[in-house]
């Protein structure tokens, strides 16, 4: 971060070794003279342009083929993290280069996730939202060079063939029976392949580095394949499209990207990165100092799945309701649930940054949205499970008028009040009519406190043909309201929450836990579906106290005792709240069951 007096670059807290490469670059200037047109290119727009206003520059670069979930989010943290601290810029980059899996769909509930996470690309001076199709012309001319310069040439093998003659990790790789044809002839059948003149899986461009190396990137990788596939933005003007390893750095260097993040699993992809980029440089497209790619270990998260391929098959098969359904992990229906963009973020930044992978309980993330939500969220009381409590000796037709704090340690959001009648609501499981050793609610002969209320007696109950409870009886004493001198004349050790019957709001509230039930659902190549959890959804009939009648959607509450829920952002109708559980008040898992 700049200090505003000095203008130097501080150290943000928590440090990492990302960072420590940052501020290391910046402390010797090794970005300081680069240049900025304000818009992407390559040296030649840049070269007359003003000195590059961002500090440094990183990019989130999300693959528009289906929804975020919360393994982006921390690299969406990381990444917008590290520009607003040092004074640099992010950009949002769609990577769209594969035509069969993108939609706008999904490049719209990217924009909408980047920004519900608090986080922005665009401000007075810049608007860093950018496309790689925005730069197939580019990436073309670019292959173009590479080839005239024998830097890469058109493979004719099958793909069969290029898989058995790319070797093993333990046995070098063979030279392409057509890795020698001339500049000449590449250039011919590249432009060809361009013209639409040869099918699909004929012909390739690779580049030519070294079949023999012991990094299996390294060996002559694939720079463009064939695809005659409509593009959600290019439509059918290109039939060939580049891999991710050849547009990837190329996008970076066109960008000004000084630091390039990437997961672990792009480790070894480095040198194919660096070897691109300083060839390109070579032929003069883009100047040194290029960007860097630095790895860091991948969000791996218990209890879930963040496989695009596994998210969709819950979706298509119906084991959830849609990618915002509130057990998935993706952001729109971490959102849904509940989850706060602030939680998220104090997630992100308590598990930190590492280079080795490691798996992160998903108590760690229900902890931090606990966190953020106990000093937001207002209190209120609902009744879950419903039963019928009569105090006996109250008249039916008077109330009495309660009140509780809107948040106990806040008391400048002020109080919420609600009335005391007849005819009450409580939890089933608070009555017993044989109390176990240890049970302090209501049962016959015994006295508990309806908090904020009266202490009652309960002197009976009825049941149903079928022996089911409906209805307990008490009577009420009253000189015992809380707030007034006479409660403290009476200990009881059961302190139960109530909703006054005719006051109450009827409410859908729906009971969401982890979707899946076993630390690893996937582990071993098991089938994930076998470890879904059967309890992860269960709806019930509420009763609610009066001040939610008018909840708007994705207002979040602590429902006392029972934990956080949030108005459903879709289902909340004026006068029909439906809540979702976000999380209990306590973690219920303890690291496994």
């Amino acid at each position: 971060m700049t200090d505003p007096a000095s203008g130097r670059h501080t150290l943000p807290s928590p440090g990492n070794f990302i960072r420590a490469v940052i501020e290391e670059d910046l402390r010797t200037g090794k970005y300081a003279d680069r240049r900025w047109s304000g818009e992407p290119g390559t040296a030649e727009r840049h070269r007359d342009a003003l000195p590059d206003p961002a500090a440094i520059r990183t990019r989130f670069p999300p693959e528009p083929n289906g929804y975020l979930h919360i393994g982006h989010a921390k690299s969406i943290c990381l990444n917008f993290g590290l520009a607003r601290d040092y004074g640099g810029r992010c950009h949002l980059r769609f990577d769209d280069t594969n035509p069969e899996k993108e939609e706008q769909e999904y490049v719209d509930s990217i924009v909408d996730a980047v920004r519900w996470l608090g986080f922005e690309w665009r401000d007075e001076q810049e608007d860093n939202l950018y496309y790689a199709s925005d730069y197939f012309d580019q990436f073309y001319r670019m292959a173009e060079w590479l080839v005239e310069a024998g830097h890469a040439y058109v493979d004719s093998q099958t793909a069969e063939q290029m898989r058995e003659m790319r070797g093993t990790l333990t046995e070098p790789g063979r030279d392409s029976p057509f890795r020698d044809r001339s500049p000449q002839e590449n250039l011919r059948l590249l432009r060809e392949m361009r013209d639409g003149r040869h099918a699909e899986g004929t012909q390739v461009l690779r580049a030519k580095i070294d079949m023999r190396s012991a990094n299996m990137n390294l060996r002559d990788p694939a720079l463009y394949r064939i695809r005659f596939a409509t593009h959600h933005r290019t439509g059918d003007r290109w039939c060939i499209y580049p891999m991710y390893d050849y547009a990837h750095p190329i996008e970076d260097a066109i960008e000004n990207v000084t630091h390039s993040i990437c997961t672990l699993e792009f480790e070894d992809h480095r040198p194919l990165y660096d070897w691109l980029l300083e060839r390109l440089a070579e032929g003069g497209f883009f100047t040194r100092p290029l960007p860097q790619q630095i790895e860091f270990a991948r969000l791996n998260l218990t209890y879930t799945i963040t496989s695009k391929r596994k998210l969709q098959q819950l979706v298509e098969l119906g084991l959830v309701d849609g990618w915002d359904d509130p057990r998935m992990p993706t952001l729109v229906g971490l959102r849904r649930r509940g989850y706060t963009p602030e939680a998220i973020q104090l997630f992100a930044e308590r598990t930190g940054v590492s280079k080795a992978n490691s798996w992160i309980d998903m108590g760690a993330l229900e902890q931090a949205l606990r966190d953020d939500l106990e000093g937001k969220a207002s209190r209120a009381i609902a009744v879950l499970d419903p039963l019928k409590l009569v105090v006996t000796n109250w008249p039916a037709d008077r109330t009495e008028p309660c009140e509780a704090p809107v948040h106990p340690q806040r008391p400048e959001l002020g109080r919420r009040r609600f009335p005391f009648a007849r005819e009450l609501w409580i939890e089933r499981e608070d009555f017993a009519e044989q109390p176990p050793k240890g049970f302090f609610r209501l049962f016959p002969g015994n006295r508990v406190r309806l908090r904020y209320g009266y202490v009652v007696e309960c002197t009976g109950f009825e049941k149903d043909a079928d022996g089911r409870v409906v209805e307990v009886r008490a009577e009420v004493l009253e000189d015992s309201k809380s707030g007034t001198p006479g409660a403290d004349a009476y200990k009881v050790k059961g302190n139960l929450h109530w909703v006054a019957a005719q006051a109450a709001v009827d409410a859908e509230v729906r009971l969401y836990d982890r979707l899946f039930d076993q630390p690893h659902p996937d582990a071993g190549g098991r089938d994930y579906r076998e470890a879904l959890n059967d309890a992860s959804r269960r709806v019930v009939r509420a009763k609610l106290e009066p001040s939610l009648a008018g909840t708007p959607p994705e207002a979040r509450y602590q429902f006392e005792r029972h934990g956080y829920f949030v108005a459903d952002r879709f289902d909340t109708k004026p006068g029909t709240p439906v809540f979702n559980r976000v999380v209990t008040l306590k973690d219920s898992w303890g690291g496994g069951r």
